[in-house]
């Protein structure tokens, strides 16, 4: 963190734990089936992380690491609700007897992942994340990935194309042709220090030249 290279769900989300924790909340790690852009019915791995947070006998829902539509403002466990954020309207729903978070996107509700309650342990999410960032399937292998939110936007950088999504209003896309630009909008746009090298800007301009 302090070398602002970014994250993703495990390093976020373990942070906020153990920050909540140390202040006196009461916090359960769990785990997700992520169906974004999937089918509701597709079999997908557990391979998000996500917080319950036992506030006054109320269970609420914490996670600040699902990328371009990641919560910003935790989610009370009840069920069918609509419940406002500084963002999207989200809420808490059934699907198969797991629960399922989803987004007002469009006017439409798009689910998001689906879980259950059964506690996740330390174990557990190194599995996943070795998985996530080495098997040659994985996109965080595969793709560069950046997502971002400031109080009226959110960004969102998928390999060579950036997203600005205006609260309210149109999404503005641009592609990014160059090392140089890439290397600018992940710097200024989303905070991150991208390492310096030969290496490096290589794999920026074969991003850059994709697609």
């Amino acid at each position: 963190m302090k070398q602002r290279r970014g994250g993703y769900c495990y390093e976020h989300n373990l942070l906020l734990k153990h920050a909540l924790e140390r202040i006196g909340f009461h916090v359960t790690g769990l785990a997700a089936r992520v169906l974004w852009n999937h089918p509701e019915d597709a079999i997908r791995p557990r391979t998000h992380m996500l917080l319950q947070v036992d506030i006054d006998d109320e269970l609420w829902i914490a996670d600040v690491g699902f990328g371009g539509l990641t919560l910003t403002a935790p989610l009370r466990l009840t069920e069918h609700t609509p419940q406002s954020t500084p963002h999207e309207p989200f809420r808490v729903t059934r699907l198969d007897g797991d629960y399922a978070v989803q987004a007002e996107v469009r006017g439409a509700w798009r689910t998001l992942y689906r879980f259950d309650l059964q506690e996740q342990v330390l174990p557990d999410y190194e599995l996943a994340s070795w998985y996530l960032s080495n098997h040659p399937e994985s996109h965080f292998v595969r793709r560069l990935i950046a997502a971002r939110t400031d109080s009226r936007r959110r960004y969102a950088l998928a390999d060579n194309e950036l997203a600005v999504h205006n609260l309210g209003d149109e999404t503005v896309r641009r592609k990014l042709t160059s090392a140089a630009e890439l290397r600018g909008v992940l710097s200024e746009t989303f905070g991150i220090a991208v390492p310096e090298g030969a290496e490096v800007d290589k794999k920026l301009t074969e991003i850059a030249q994709s697609g």
